[in-house]
């Protein structure tokens, strides 16, 4: 152990024999606790995002008292702190607004307070890079707890996932292929049970990520919610953390160049939700590492995606993919493109914490010479419409779009669309680009998930189920079809985007990571000069706040001023 009882953090507070450790003390014996409880003990912050109103995190009031068992059990004191909860089904207008506001209170929180360790409990989708973010800027002993994908749902003999269908059946309601009572019955099953959505969405991506970062004990990122498994997994992690509080192992000891790149790497093999590629990029950030969008690209070149699980792959979920094996089993498959020498909360390296995993079903994780696509789950494509870049799924898209040339149909922001594009008079065809505009960082505002831009219910009716859609907006990682998306700069900030105009001819070429608006130099020149920057959205508060520094979509969306830089001091106790 590198730490005594003295040099604890929370012996600050609690060990001095001084007015303001009286003060400490006895506070906590008014809450029932005795010396015994505390002293010479490290103390553990388990940091819960349970709410009512978030579905994946509904089960966390249990794992809470089994985090807090482990922690009892080896000889810690445990304290459950409640942080804001990012429940991605009812904030509005998006959860990404309020990352950053949880990556600040997780840090501040763990700053202010007598804690020697952390216990990060998350798994809605902005909750966990947000939980992780606030960690690593304050750089404390922490482990991440997933929330856990809900159990497989199903309708008759269709087996529904989060989100994916959802929309897939929704375009057939709107196509008149399916009936209310019908659509009812998906409405009463896609949710079975507590936990994240069961598709390789946002939620599934991101604690796999950080599992393959290192920052939550090995096999933690594909349990089901509700198994007991979970619940051990939850006790362990309270054991594990009260030992990396004595060891003094922080994000800092864990996290380089060469993990961000595993992460990246993973999320290329997993078919991973494009919104990984922000959150990486914020997180790399606040661990003081770059990561530009070329090396999402150069990855996504030479690796496999060999996890078929929707909306990437074929039929399963993440159920399926844990009991094929899980997280350990996909990266033997990959190890070459791993660094297997990093270090993880679990105190051994990245190749020891795979070792002993193995492909159990090797049709959900496939081999390198029968993979879902060839190439990475994400693109990421440049040209004169998104010179500092934007990304694409290709993996969940029809093939016959990976080149397209056709006429842009242009909504303005998203009450335009939601008016106009199931109008009879709109001149839209399959060959046609949906563009919507302000939808971005600032646009939105706070970056929303509108980048599945419906199809017209009257090309639904012609049989048409993929188009090219481009917006500056993200889209949820259950989320399909040929979406490009994060156009950056974006549009309400005066990017190219904001320039196009109906029947602009663009051409999309996703092999060639190419986006072009084929409108000459000189009208582009005139229409710039004519363009006036949109009102601000929020004339006060968190809002306004949020858009004055919030960077744009390829530098990660998180504030100017949180990025990495020189440590803040310890407050002092007076």
């Amino acid at each position: 152990m590198k730490k005594t009882p003295e040099e604890l953090r929370s012996h600050r507070w609690f060990g001095p024999q001084d007015l303001r450790s009286f003060g400490h003390r006895s506070r906590l014996k008014g809450m029932g606790f005795a010396d015994q409880d505390y002293r010479d003990k490290p103390v553990i912050a388990i940091l819960n995002t349970w709410s009512d109103l978030n579905t994946c995190h509904s089960h966390f009031r249990e794992r809470a008292e089994q985090v807090k068992r482990g922690v009892w059990q080896a000889g810690g004191f445990p304290v459950e702190v409640p942080v804001l909860s990012l429940g991605e089904m009812f904030m509005k207008p998006t959860t990404m607004l309020y990352r950053n506001l949880l990556a600040m209170e997780t840090e501040e929180i763990l700053r202010c307070h007598p804690v020697d360790g952390a216990v990060l409990m998350g798994g809605c989708d902005k909750t966990t890079p947000a939980l992780l973010m606030g960690a690593i800027s304050m750089d404390l002993p922490t482990i991440f707890l997933p929330a856990g994908p809900m159990l497989t749902a199903r309708w008759g003999n269709q087996t529904l996932g989060s989100g994916s269908d959802a929309w897939k059946y929704w375009d057939e309601l709107r196509a008149g292929n399916l009936c209310e009572d019908a659509w009812l019955e998906i409405e009463n099953c896609i949710a079975r049970s507590a936990g994240q959505c069961m598709t390789m969405g946002t939620a599934s991506t991101m604690a796999i990520i950080a599992e393959v970062l290192g920052m939550t004990l090995p096999g933690a990122a594909s349990i089901p919610a509700v198994l007991a498994e979970h619940a051990r997994m939850a006790t362990a992690v309270g054991r594990r953390i009260v030992r990396m509080a004595w060891e003094d192992w922080k994000p800092s000891d864990i996290l380089s160049a060469e993990s961000f790149d595993n992460a990246v790497v993973t999320d290329m093999a997993i078919g991973g939700s494009t919104n990984a590629i922000v959150h990486l990029i914020a997180m790399a950030r606040r661990a003081g590492f770059d990561l530009p969008l070329e090396r999402f690209d150069q990855i996504s070149r030479q690796t496999p995606v060999l996890a078929n699980v929707r909306p990437a792959g074929e039929k399963y979920l993440m159920e399926d993919f844990y009991n094929a094996g899980g997280l350990g089993a996909l990266l033997l498959q990959i190890r070459d493109l791993l660094h297997l020498d990093c270090r993880t909360v679990s105190g051994r390296t990245l190749g020891e914490d795979i070792a002993q995993a193995k492909v159990i079903d090797p049709d959900v994780i496939r081999s390198r010479d029968n993979p879902v696509a060839d190439q990475g789950g994400t693109f990421v494509l440049r040209g004169n419409l998104a010179p500092d870049g934007c990304v694409v799924k290709p993996v969940a898209a029809d093939c016959r779009l990976f080149r397209h040339r056709g006429p842009a149909v242009v909504f303005q922001h998203r009450g335009d669309l939601k008016e106009r594009l199931n109008d009879p008079g709109l001149p839209i065809t399959a060959d046609s680009v949906l563009v919507l505009k302000n939808a971005g960082p600032q646009g939105g505002p706070g970056f929303p998930e509108w980048g599945m831009l419906p199809i017209p219910d009257k090309l639904l009716r012609q049989g048409v189920r993929d188009m090219v859609r481009i917006s500056d907006a993200r889209m949820s990682g259950t989320s399909y079809g040929m979406c490009v998306l994060h156009v950056s700069p974006e549009a309400f900030i005066g990017g190219p985007l904001a320039l196009v105009q109906d029947g602009d001819i663009i051409e999309l070429d996703v092999d060639a990571r190419r986006l072009e608006l084929l409108v000459d130099d000189q009208e582009l020149q005139r229409r710039r000069a004519g363009w006036q920057p949109p009102e601000a959205k929020y004339p006060r508060g968190y809002g306004q706040l949020f858009t004055r520094h919030v960077t744009q979509a390829h530098e990660g969306c998180d504030f100017d001023f949180l990025h990495h830089g020189a440590k803040i001091p310890e407050p002092e106790i007076f």
